[in-house]
């Protein structure tokens, strides 16, 4: 298994920790850790290492799925790393198989599979991002295993509406192939879709309480899907975490229980106010966007810079502020925003890109 450097956390690793301001962060601001009670009694290991059952049939509940078809992971990274390991890892005679990603996206989306088996990258074209079911049908193989979806989609915010969901999940099924679909941004939106494990046997879905509840710290996230693909993860899970966390099961109960609404209310109104803070920048300087879902926006350089990086660069170096450039998603004319942060540190990072950009004309 041989897999490429993760291009975004290099980036990230040369100017994040010395940098004043993270404007390139993908998830909401950070919820403080005495909201909550962080007292679970003794530190021992979750028994049995997929999670408490009753905790699991709890979130199998809001996808019309059993307890043995959930798996709690190390966040949603882990999630979808071995959901890949269960659909491609074990490989057979012809191979570990096919998988068809739909891209820009997370790296790991397609790195992982692609470090297994065999990838084909469906593309989503600038300026609307929209999805092309006919192009995914096209991809599809004799082996594929999976079709892979981001939705809301990072970086550019793009949410796929439900018919289009739908149409990928009855490609799925008519291949004998499942769609697992990375659900992190999803309770970000006003009016989220239904998950794509609701939808039936072929779905599965990942995510975590970092992007959209301000638990990144706490390293929690579940896969949901058919009792195979979720026994095949737990195997090689035992290989990796072994357990979840005993603190980080412990607050995700609180999290996903009395605290829940009012915790997606507040995150919901801060990306609200600050999309459209982000979404006067944009204006302000001619740049363009799709207006996304999320706390991403995947926005153009501007005029004068040979490409993403470049421009990216020279706003850390000069102005001390952290900004992803567009090529690590493989688009060079456009660079990552993240505008989950607070308000007040939103406003610092933009009006010191606003005094750079001043300053080139």
């Amino acid at each position: 298994m041989q897999i490429e450097p993760f291009k975004l956390e290099r980036w990230f690793a040369e100017y994040e920790h010395e940098a004043d301001i993270m404007l390139a962060e993908s998830g909401i601001r950070s919820l403080d850790a005495d909201r909550f009670d962080t007292n679970p009694g003794e530190l021992g290991y979750v028994i049995p290492t997929n999670g408490s059952p009753k905790f699991r049939a709890e979130v199998g509940e809001r996808y019309d799925r059993t307890a043995d078809e959930v798996l709690f992971t190390c966040g949603t990274q882990e999630a979808n790393f071995l959901a890949f390991l269960s659909l491609l890892g074990k490989g057979n005679e012809e191979g570990n198989g096919h998988a068809v990603v739909v891209t820009p996206t997370y790296q790991a989306l397609h790195a992982v599979p692609d470090s297994l088996g065999e990838v084909t990258r469906v593309s989503l074209e600038p300026p609307e991002w929209e999805l092309d079911v006919d192009a995914v049908a096209d991809a599809i193989r004799d082996d594929t295993r999976v079709i892979v979806l981001n939705n809301p989609n990072n970086p550019t915010g793009r949410y796929h509406p439900q018919e289009k969901v739908e149409a990928l999940y009855d490609l799925a099924e008519d291949a004998g192939a499942y769609l697992l679909c990375d659900e992190v941004y999803r309770l970000l939106a006003d009016d989220p879709l239904p998950p794509v494990a609701s939808m039936g046997e072929h779905g599965i879905s990942t995510t975590s309480l970092t992007k959209a509840y301000g638990l990144a710290g706490l390293r929690f996230g579940w896969l949901v899907g058919s009792e195979e693909v979720v026994e095949g993860a737990w195997e090689w899970k035992d290989y990796t975490t072994i357990s979840p966390g005993i603190i980080d099961q412990h607050v995700a109960r609180q999290a996903l229980g009395e605290q829940e609404d009012e915790i997606l209310a507040e995150n919901r109104e801060l990306a609200e106010k600050n999309r459209n803070r982000v979404r006067e920048f944009v204006e302000e300087y001619g740049l363009n966007w799709y207006d996304p879902v999320g706390v991403n926006g995947f926005v153009s350089i501007p005029d004068g810079f040979e490409n993403g990086t470049e421009f990216c660069r020279e706003v850390v170096e000069t102005e001390s502020v952290v900004l992803a450039p567009g090529d690590l998603f493989g688009y060079e004319e456009y660079f990552r925003i993240g505008f989950g942060l607070p308000t007040k540190e939103l406003e610092e990072g933009l009006g010191r890109v606003e005094s750079f950009l001043n300053r080139q004309t």
